[in-house]
């Protein structure tokens, strides 16, 4: 057998292992899914980030003001917050405004490319700390600002949140009720695994078309020095400007996926933390390197879930002078510690060109 063939037994094989997988794991309960559901969302969510950080080398702090525009649109677009608080609305939409999925998904790239490209064009100059800074402000204005649009006109019901959001129909079919195929259950969170599924292959397609390009190779001229970019006359300006919006449209559709899976959004989900956390998986995984992400973001969206499990022990071990959601974030940052002192490159980094072979050693 060639190689060409190991990699399609592998692909084929990988392939029956994704599409079983959530059939497998709601024997033990929803829950195991609903943890696949998340953990394919922050997928989606650090492959955007890896095209600003890991391509182009612009160290976004403020990633997850992107997510919380894709899910407030539709928010927005499928819930009966804008109908409640307009007359006029709702007197356009008697049976209220339920936006499409053909409709929020480009719709929802489209918003947060159009913010992330309104972030990228006053912060060209930047670079390192400053740039970290900015986009770090970026991303706390946005949730203060989804916070406190509840007056004088009441958009985004401040902290008290949207919902509820409607589920998302492919075909006909609502992915938030339960169905039935060849005698098997499908609930919700079986469902959404699916589309999460493809969203996620069509994103790594698209990463991976991407690195390869003429426009891939700018970034990382880019990333590895600027200044010697420009002078064999790459467009940095512009570039910068297209890595931010490409990267943002991950995200807006990202916020999409997760405000309709969940049926309700607030601020609080938006916060500076989980753009803490995007950029450790791709840290983490290993920067710039597509199958590193994703290794990256599975484990660092896993790991809290299934630490849950150890740290309840341990608290009852100590008679419960712990709190167990302290004790787990203490044991996530044992981990990433652990893990970043043994592999300071990332858990798969991305392979080194251009190094000479070592010499055989002459006996």
């Amino acid at each position: 057998m060639n190689i060409k063939d190991n990699k399609t037994a592998v692909i084929v094989i990988a392939a029956v292992g994704l599409l079983i997988l959530p059939l497998i794991a709601q024997q033990f309960g929803n829950a195991w899914v609903r943890i696949l559901d998340f953990a394919l969302l922050y997928v989606l969510l650090a492959l955007g980030l890896n095209i600003v950080v890991g391509y182009a080398g612009l160290l976004d702090l403020g990633y997850v003001a992107f997510y919380a525009v894709g899910a407030y649109m539709f928010g927005l677009l499928a819930s009966p917050q804008l109908t409640d608080t307009f007359p006029h609305i709702a007197e356009m939409f008697k049976n209220g405004l339920h936006a499409p999925l053909w409709l929020v998904i480009p719709l929802g790239a489209l918003v947060a490319a159009t913010a992330g490209v309104l972030l990228g064009a006053p912060t060209l100059k930047l670079r390192g700390d400053y740039l970290a800074i900015v986009t770090l402000g970026f991303g706390e204005i946005i949730r203060v600002f989804l916070n406190n649009l509840d007056a004088p006109v009441n958009i985004t019901n401040g902290p008290k949140g949207v919902g509820p959001i409607d589920a998302v129909s492919v075909f006909g079919n609502d992915l938030g009720k339960t169905g039935h195929l060849f005698g098997m259950e499908f609930p919700k969170v079986t469902n959404y695994y699916y589309l999460f599924l493809i969203l996620v292959i069509f994103s790594i397609v698209v990463c991976y078309r991407l690195e390869r390009s003429r426009i891939g190779r700018a970034w990382m001229a880019i990333r590895e020095d600027e200044i010697a970019a420009k002078a064999m006359g790459i467009n940095t300006r512009n570039l910068k400007l297209l890595a931010f919006g490409m990267g943002a449209t991950f995200g807006g559709v990202s916020g999409v996926m997760f405000a309709t899976f969940q049926g309700f959004i607030s601020p609080e989900s938006f916060s500076l933390q989980e753009s803490v956390t995007i950029v450790a998986m791709v840290v983490l995984g290993g920067i710039g390197h597509i199958p590193g992400v994703i290794v990256g973001a599975l484990m660092l969206s896993a790991l809290p879930e299934v630490l849950r499990y150890v740290a309840g022990p341990l608290q009852q071990m100590t008679d419960g002078r712990l709190d167990a959601s302290i004790l787990r974030q203490l044991l996530i940052a044992l981990a990433m510690i652990s893990i970043m002192l043994a592999r300071p490159r990332g858990l798969w980094p991305s392979p080194e060109h251009g190094k000479a072979a070592p010499a055989p050693v002459s006996k």
